[in-house]
């Protein structure tokens, strides 16, 4: 049984009992180890399928060079030339700009979908400056990629350290959607040093 669709048809395939990973961000560009991250989560946490949310803009970043949500989405799609991997606009279209109210969306939404949240290490590192960041991690499991040389700073971070006792060994990772939150992992193995930011220019357009 599928869910409602969302306004405008923002939400991707799914159906009740799937495992979804959700990859938020301004995709501004898109590069390589979006593409790398997804695969590698959906393999290490058995995932049916990703969805990258292009969000209108990062409330912690200055948006002023952020290309249109529509031009990165198909940038987005472009990039991730796969099949289980799906590129939305949803934030655009429900008015949300907060994580916190994206994911309750979401959950409404599609109670029966076993959501994951996936996020690189420096995000962890601020996670303790996300509006309702406690909320989130009571909200649906997280899984957390490694991103070095973020790794030490990101542990030893104020969400990290306050989420400890909730951190699953990363050897249990294929587990994770199936998890009661607050549940996460932080999954180690996959070395990139692509980045957004390294990928514009100082006057906001892409080198790619």
């Amino acid at each position: 049984m599928s869910c409602a669709p969302a306004p405008g048809d923002a939400l991707p395939p799914h159906a009740d009992g799937m495992r979804i990973g959700l990859l938020g961000g301004s995709f501004n560009p898109p590069h390589e180890a979006h593409r790398a991250i997804s695969l590698y989560a959906m393999k290490r946490l058995k995932l049916d399928r990703i969805w990258w949310l292009v969000t209108p803009g990062n409330p912690l970043k200055d948006t002023g060079a952020l290309r249109d949500a529509e031009q990165r989405r198909a940038a987005a799609m472009a990039m991730a030339r796969h099949p289980r991997i799906d590129v939305s606009c949803l934030e655009s279209v429900i008015g949300t700009h907060y994580t916190a109210d994206t994911l309750e969306y979401l959950r409404r939404r599609c109670p029966g979908v076993r959501f994951v949240w996936i996020m690189g290490a420096d995000n962890l590192a601020q996670f303790h400056r996300w509006r309702n960041w406690q909320g989130i991690a009571a909200m649906m499991p997280i899984a957390v990629i490694d991103r070095p040389p973020e790794s030490f700073r990101a542990l030893s971070a104020p969400a990290a350290q306050a989420l400890a006792r909730h951190r699953i060994d990363e050897r249990a990772a294929g587990d994770l959607a199936m998890r009661t939150p607050p549940a996460w992992t932080f999954l180690t193995g996959l070395k990139s040093s692509l980045s957004s930011t390294r990928l514009r220019n100082p006057d906001g357009t892409w080198k790619v």
